[in-house]
Formats: C-alpha cells, sequence, structure tokens
C-alpha cells in the first residue's frame, strides 16, 4: 500500500473516532464536566502525551521562523476552533450543528484556491456538493430533532468552529512537511492549552471528581486519548501527502460512522434515507479523493 493509501486510511479512521464523539462527549459535558471544562482536560492529557511521547524519540528543533504559523495554527487548529464547537453545541440542536460542520470542506477548498493557489477542479467541486447533499440528508430526516435552548447562537458558534478548522487545514499544510508529525503537534498543544486555559480553569475547577461514575472516566479517556491525541496526529501524518481539500471532505464520514455505531448499539436502525445518503458521501469522498490520472 502506497503513502497516499495509507494517508486515505488514516483519515478514515479519524473520521470514525469522530463519528463515536459526539454521543460520548454528550455522555460527559453537561452533566458532569461543562463544555469549556472538558476542553482543558482534552488538551491538557493530549499535550501531556505527545510531549511524553516525544521523549522517546528522536529530537528535532522547530525553525524559529515557523513558530509564528505554529502558534496561528494552535489557536485555529486546537482553541477557537474546540471552544466554539463544544459551546455551540451546549446551545443548539445535534442535526442544526452538523448541517453546519459539514461546510467545511467548501471552506477549504474556498481559501485553497485564494491562498494555496489550488486549482479548483470541477470533479472535486462536484464531489464536494454530492458529499455535502447526502450528509445533509442523512442529518435532517435520519435523526430526530432534538431542543435547542439558543440555536442561533449555537449554529453561528458551530459555523464559525467550521471556519477555524478550515483555516487550520490552510495553516499546516505548508510546514507539516517539514517536520514529523509528533515534532509539529506537541508545539500546536503547547501553545494551545496556553490559549484555552484562562478559559476552561474556572469549569475545571468546579468538577467534582468524586460523584463521577467510572464509565465516564473511560469516555473522558477516550476524548483524550483518541479524538485529541490520535485523531489530531493522524490528521497531520495524513495533511503532509494529501491535499486540505482532499483531507477536510472526510467530514463527511462522520455523520455516517455516526449512524452504523448508533445501529450497532441498538439506538438506530437502518432505512432507505441512510442508505441514499451512504451511497452519496461515498461517491463524494471518491470524486475528491481520486488522483487524476497523468497520460503520456
Amino acid at each position: 500500500m502506497n503513502s497516499r493509501n495509507w494517508a486515505l486510511l488514516g483519515a478514515t479512521f479519524v473520521a470514525l473516532i469522530y463519528g463515536a464523539t459526539f454521543t460520548i462527549a454528550k455522555d460527559v459535558m453537561p452533566t458532569y464536566v461543562q463544555p469549556f471544562g472538558l476542553i482543558l482536560i482534552r488538551v491538557l492529557g493530549a499535550c501531556t502525551l505527545f510531549w511524553l511521547v516525544s521523549i522517546f524519540l528522536p529530537k528535532e528543533k522547530i525553525d524559529k521562523k515557523d513558530f509564528p504559523r505554529i502558534m496561528a495554527a494552535a489557536f485555529f487548529g486546537v482553541a477557537f476552533n474546540q471552544l466554539t464547537f463544544f459551546k455551540g453545541l451546549s446551545y443548539t440542536s445535534p442535526i442544526s450543528g452538523a448541517v453546519l460542520m459539514v461546510t467545511a470542506p467548501i471552506l477549504v477548498l474556498i481559501l485553497s484556491s485564494i491562498l494555496l493557489k489550488e486549482r479548483l477542479e470541477i470533479k472535486k467541486i462536484f464531489g464536494i456538493l454530492i458529499g455535502l447533499t447526502g450528509t445533509s440528508i442523512l442529518i435532517l430526516y435520519g435523526k430526530s430533532i432534538e431542543n435547542a435552548p439558543n440555536a442561533n447562537w449555537g449554529n453561528f458558534l458551530v459555523f464559525i468552529n467550521a471556519s477555524s478548522y478550515a483555516v487550520y487545514l490552510i495553516l499546516v499544510k505548508p510546514i507539516a512537511a517539514k517536520y514529523s508529525p509528533l515534532t509539529f503537534i506537541k508545539w500546536i498543544y503547547t501553545f494551545g492549552l496556553l490559549y484555552v486555559l484562562p478559559f476552561g480553569f474556572n469549569e475545571f475547577s468546579a468538577i467534582n471528581w468524586h460523584q463521577i461514575p467510572s464509565i465516564i472516566y473511560f469516555e473522558m479517556g477516550y476524548l483524550v486519548v483518541f479524538t485529541t491525541f490520535l485523531a489530531y496526529l493522524i490528521n497531520l501524518s495524513a495533511i503532509r501527502i494529501l491535499k486540505p481539500t482532499t483531507l477536510s471532505v472526510f467530514i463527511y464520514l462522520q455523520p455516517f460512522f455516526a449512524s452504523i455505531i448508533a445501529i450497532s448499539l441498538g439506538k438506530d436502525s437502518l432505512n432507505g434515507i441512510k442508505i441514499i445518503s451512504a451511497f452519496l458521501i461515498f461517491i463524494g469522498v471518491y470524486l475528491v479523493t481520486k488522483k487524476k490520472v497523468i497520460r503520456n
């Protein structure tokens, strides 16, 4: 298997991790931990893991001129991204939030064409639109609508989150290939921790650890180890090979995997809508990820 296929497989695995994250995060938040407190746990835990693992790997020095971009990537990819998503999720319905999240690939496509001078291929545009259609159908008609205390504000925050993630992918692309993923990501999370600390400290301090059941501790562990540590590490490895546009389209797989997980747990059922949605999502991902064949 070549490096591109490994990168695509890794991006698919990340989508699977994120597909399970929503259900797990809602178990933890806000009953046991408030949104910003949970983010601090995620960032602190992942940052610690990145630095611990780096002890056993060859040392690599970051060029001083790359630190401003790393600091910006930490802001958009860790702090602003996570703070707006979890806070927005606490205000709006999961359906509205998920619909807005899948605008990220479109934003990445636009920003890539402007900032990275990436050519807008018709095939990719169609792939993104087809994937967006499939995901929207799955989200709008495949799940029940839940109450939202402040939907407009929550929707705005989730849209800002999607925009922030798009900017992050654009920022890391030019320098991700210069360093090993672990060297790069440990510094991103170090700066991300500094950004998140003022917002999450009060909610973190208010956690009543003695009242948290064992299963919630395991779920928080999943959010740190899988959703944060592994997912960000794999994504950085993938973006060394894939274009930001290609990597961003895997967001469309998240609601599909979320539905599969819900069905396997007996919390959802398979129907025609979900089958059609899955077909459209896979067609969209295929069109965006398929490499252009150069003929002699």
